[in-house]
């Protein structure tokens, strides 16, 4: 790693770091959408599992 201040690091980041996240959950949603299409089945359980969790989730 650099040896850069920790302040130019956090100033520089901030910005960065959320173009960085948004453009990551973008592309795992992408990839989820084609996961679901090429996996119809795999899909589909996996949506009535997680229904199944939310279901007897308790607050």
């Amino acid at each position: 790693m650099p040896d850069l201040p920790e302040h130019e690091t956090e100033h520089e980041t901030e910005a960065e770091r959320r173009r960085r996240r948004a453009r990551f959950l973008r592309d795992l949603a992408e990839a989820r959408e084609l996961r679901d299409r090429v996996q119809p089945r795999r899909a589909k359980t996996a949506r009535l599992r997680h229904a199944m969790r939310m279901r007897t989730f308790r607050w």
